[in-house]
C-alpha cells in the first residue's frame, strides 16, 4: 500500500503490530494499529487507538501517508539547496 508513495525511497525495516489494548473498566475492547517504518536517516512511526480494529489499521494507513509525503517533501528540499 504504503509503496506507491515511498516511490526510490529504500525502506530498511517495517514493524507492523496489531493487537488489543488493555483498556479500563468501562471502555472495553480498544484495538491498537502500530507502523515503525525505518528508512535513511528516520523512524517513521505511527499509532493509533479506536473501538473496532479495521477501523484503526485505516487511521494508521491515512496518517501513514501524510507522513511519508512529508518526509518525502523534506528529502526533495534538501537535493535543491
Amino acid at each position: 500500500m504504503v509503496e506507491k508513495y515511498l516511490g526510490d525511497t529504500q525502506v530498511l525495516n517495517c514493524d507492523v503490530e496489531v493487537g488489543m489494548s488493555v483498556g479500563g473498566q468501562n471502555s472495553g475492547q480498544i484495538y491498537r494499529a502500530e507502523v515503525n517504518l525505518e528508512v535513511p536517516g528516520e523512524l517513521l512511526r505511527v499509532e493509533k487507538t479506536e473501538k473496532e480494529i479495521l477501523k484503526a489499521i485505516d487511521k494508521v494507513k491515512d496518517h501513514l501517508e501524510i507522513i511519508i509525503k512529508k518526509y518525502r517533501g523534506k528529502r526533495i528540499d534538501k537535493k535543491r539547496r
